[in-house]
């Protein structure tokens, strides 16, 4: 919006003028009430830059209301451009059964939903938690309100290294009956093992991992035990640069289900003349939380005195924390659904300002709320700053935006073509360069919250496809659904995913939780010459698991940047072995900068391998993968 960034110094009716002029083209007032509601708005605020903005956004945000419980634009997809007609070197199968992952992850009722607690589902991981460089799996898991299903636990599944898994979850002490949303895994006591933090409606846990295959839960020990809450999103996040981790987390709603209005009750319990289950407009908003690490296994609750605690009024899912504002230090995003999503600036000195709104990547290109999910960050465009693409809720388009740099994002997604889609419920997503042609694809899965809505409404399926939108490296995509497999076009209700290398043969694999269905795994098979390289981090001076580190990969005139993140997509982990497509290069310059803010150069570094770089000690090992597949 061409207003957004001015400066408005006159009264509220010269204001309104302006604002109806240089966004005729995005906001339609809604009469007279709607410029008086405007009006209003604009005299109460303080006259600072973000009070300005949210009444700018004010009339979309009235426009975009709906009487609904979950925030939807209501657009249609615009018109596809034409097939590129290149070819597509990555092709999805599925695997899951053949490698074990047979048992199915319960998360409510296959065929109807009456609390919204049901319908969220969960994230996944992939993570080596035995220090064997091959990627393990580690499964959240729902129950039933009424009664728990026999199996109904997280699941840690060991990799065999041939393609197959095995259960350790009772061998490993990870066995737990509830309500488990968000993983985020990191050596928060460096002590060389990855360790799992995991959210609950409930009480949430810390599994500290003791090195020999098994987990214990510290979470009392480590001062971590609180009232019971609807935590959703969370991240490790070493905010301070002090070398250890420290811990962020989210919150969705307040939920009791006691209290809870019924299915179909009032107008935020129906969607499209189908009674559904209510939420999370009219239910009451959650605030987040900052954990400070003290060094000694234990965390002190910094909430209030880093400014996180002022923030109210969300309803927050996942989050992911990088450092968008190139300044050295981790920030942290939050998307949340049907209120704007949230982005937590770093100031250095322990304290954080939410500037959503002022960085443009709190609303959408004209200003509405919008359902977000799932979160993905990378560098689409190879201009070295990290981009975020949030999904959204079905008849609304996700969003893309581009990193401008000093902190200043831009709403791209009709003129990048990604607003071709708008059918689904979108969730996990994932920025991953699947065909190793060295531009980032992107990667959904989907899956209605309303099960019981498909019996009256047939064109809004509870399963449905997943979808990857194909970077042409020109700022454009193109949607690819059956050409990229038949593990794309598969149709499920999906919510976390992570991505990986499972198998150690130079590509990105796929996991997705499937709601009351075995998982899946999406082995991908690459054909082509295009290279790539793999990086992973060791942190000495930095947290251990180096989340924070900052690789650019320089190659054949291009930079690519990734950071190792505690947390994205929905709620999940990803692989920490940064993984970069080449194209047809051969090597590539990696420049680092680590968390404590050092900085290393590695000149001409070989493709077709995973090299391990420890800090301030340079490359300490290079393992090349099968040969014919680099």
């Amino acid at each position: 919006m061409t207003g957004e960034r001015k400066a408005f110094s006159r009264d509220a009716n010269t204001y309104l003028a302006e604002l109806k002029t240089s966004n005729k083209n995005v906001l339609k007032l809604s009469g007279q009430s709607g410029q008086n509601t405007l009006k209003l708005t604009i005299m109460k605020a303080l006259m600072t830059r973000r009070s300005l903005l949210a009444a700018l956004a004010a009339p979309a945000a009235l426009r975009a209301q709906r009487s609904e419980g979950m925030a939807s634009r209501g657009v249609a997809p615009t018109p596809r451009g034409k097939p590129s007609g290149r070819p597509f070197h990555a092709h999805f199968t599925d695997v899951a059964e053949q490698a074990g992952l047979r048992t199915p992850i319960f998360y409510g009722y296959p065929d109807h939903c009456d609390y919204i607690l049901e319908t969220m589902g969960a994230g996944i991981a992939f993570f080596d938690y035995d220090n064997d460089g091959w990627l393990d799996i580690f499964l959240l898991s729902g129950t039933r309100m009424d009664a728990p299903p026999p199996g109904a636990t997280n699941r840690l599944y060991r990799n065999n290294r041939d393609g197959t898994f095995t259960d350790v979850t009772e061998k490993a002490g990870l066995h737990r009956l509830g309500w488990a949303f968000g993983v985020t895994v990191g050596d928060y006591n460096n002590d060389g093992f990855e360790d799992l933090f995991v959210t609950y409606w409930g009480q949430n846990v810390l599994y500290r991992n003791n090195g020999d295959g098994t987990f214990t839960d510290v979470t009392k020990e480590a001062g971590l035990l609180g009232p019971e809450r609807w935590s959703s999103g969370c991240t490790w996040v070493d905010y301070d640069r002090d070398g250890r981790l420290d811990l962020f987390v989210s919150h969705y709603l307040k939920f009791d289900p006691k209290r809870i209005p019924k299915t179909g009750e009032n107008a935020l319990c129906n969607w499209k003349g189908v009674p559904v289950n209510c939420g999370p407009r009219g239910l009451p908003t959650e605030t987040q939380q900052l954990f400070h690490n003290n060094g000694d296994g234990t965390f002190s609750d910094v909430t209030e005195s880093s400014g996180i605690g002022k923030i109210k009024g969300s309803y927050a899912l996942t989050a992911a924390s990088a450092d968008f504002n190139d300044d050295g230090w981790p920030d942290i995003y939050v998307a949340c659904d049907s209120t704007p999503s949230l982005l937590f600036t770093n100031h250095h000195d322990g304290t954080f300002t939410e500037e959503g709104l002022e960085t443009g990547i709190a609303l959408s290109e004209d200003g509405a709320e919008q359902a977000g999910m799932g979160v993905a960050v990378g560098d689409y465009n190879l201009d070295g700053r990290l981009d975020i693409f949030k999904t959204h809720f079905a008849e609304d388009t996700p969003v893309l935006y581009r990193n401008e740099g000093k902190g200043r994002f831009n709403d791209v997604t009709i003129r990048s073509g990604l607003g071709v889609e708008t059918r689904f419920v979108c969730w996990g997503a994932g920025l991953e360069d699947f065909d190793n042609d060295g531009f980032p694809d992107i990667f959904v899965v989907t899956g209605s919250v309303y099960p019981e809505a498909q019996r009256k409404l047939p064109q809004f399926p509870h399963r449905t496809p997943r979808f990857i939108f194909r970077n042409l490296g020109d700022g454009k995509f193109e949607q690819l659904i059956g050409e990229a497999g038949p593990a794309i076009s598969a149709v499920h209700a999906s919510r976390g995913v992570a991505f990986g290398d499972f198998d150690n043969d130079g590509d990105v694999d796929i996991l997705v939780m499937n709601q009351n269905e075995p998982p899946s795994l999406l082995r991908n098979d690459v054909t082509g010459n295009n290279r790539w390289l793999k990086v992973k981090l060791i942190g000495t001076k930095s947290n251990r698991s180096a989340i924070g580190a900052r690789v650019t990969a320089k190659y054949g005139g291009k930079q690519q940047a990734r950071e190792v993140l505690g947390q994205s997509a929905f709620l999940s982990v990803s692989d920490r072995r940064l993984h970069f497509g080449l194209g047809g290069n051969e090597t590539a310059d990696l420049e680092i900068r680590w968390p404590s803010g050092a900085r290393e150069n590695f000149p001409k570094v070989t493709a077709g391998q995973l090299v391990t770089i420890k800090e301030s000690a340079g490359i300490v090992n290079a393992e090349k993968f099968p040969a014919g597949r680099s």
